[in-house]
């Protein structure tokens, strides 16, 4: 199979999988991400075959929807491309970019660094920026049930990985303590310069927010 049929056949396969998904986890999310991927990868020297595989199957399982098995996405992944005849190598680096993709791998003492891992957490980082992470941020808070703000619970800035995945605060809170905090951990050039003007809409949205209250 050549690798403009296996990225097809990865996007029906995800479309399927993911046609149920919360609307912040959804097939356009993916496909958001997808195109960030292929963008910045654009201005580095990267295996595109591995940005575009890594973008599409970062979420294919993601954790918190799957009772917190951190490897379900990874041998999900791993099954579907084995059963597409890619090898091993570029099996392997899909998984790893799966494993340590996410916000609270962060926590952890890196353990996996690729410049395609560094491709596709930076666009899965852009969507969690901007107008698009803004109406993502309240849509999980809702399928969550959680509140949109409570002045009276303040964000935590020192949480550790744990209190992290199971924390139930306020939507707002979640900006502190995640979403304004991406700017400055993006990996490429080309993604520091896209969170940036996304980033400081964000910051016009919550005073015009405050405002409000």
């Amino acid at each position: 199979m050549n690798n403009s049929a296996l990225i097809d056949k990865t996007v029906t396969f995800v479309r399927q999988t993911l046609q149920d998904a919360e609307g912040g986890h959804d097939w356009w999310h993916i496909n958001r991400v997808w195109n960030n991927a292929k963008l910045i990868a654009q201005t580095e020297q990267a295996d595109s075959l591995v940005v575009e595989l890594g973008a599409l199957l970062h979420d294919i399982a993601d954790s918190k929807f799957h009772n917190g098995d951190e490897e379900l996405g990874p041998k999900t992944a791993g099954d579907f491309l084995k059963d597409s005849n890619v090898d091993e190598e570029t099996i392997n680096h899909v998984q790893q970019i799966i494993r340590h993709i996410s916000f609270k791998s962060g926590f952890d003492k890196a353990g996996f660094k690729s410049i395609e891992l560094d491709i596709v957490q930076d666009a899965d980082r852009l969507d969690a920026l901007g107008a698009i992470g803004i109406a993502r941020a309240f849509n999980y808070g809702g399928f969550k049930g959680r509140e949109i703000y409570n002045p009276e619970i303040k964000p935590n800035l020192s949480m550790t990985k744990e209190e992290y995945k199971n924390s139930t605060a306020p939507s707002i809170n979640h900006f502190y303590e995640k979403l304004l905090l991406l700017k400055d951990k993006m990996n490429t050039t080309t993604g520091k310069k896209l969170a940036e003007q996304r980033h400081n809409f964000m910051l016009s949205y919550l005073e015009q927010f405050y405002s409000e209250c």
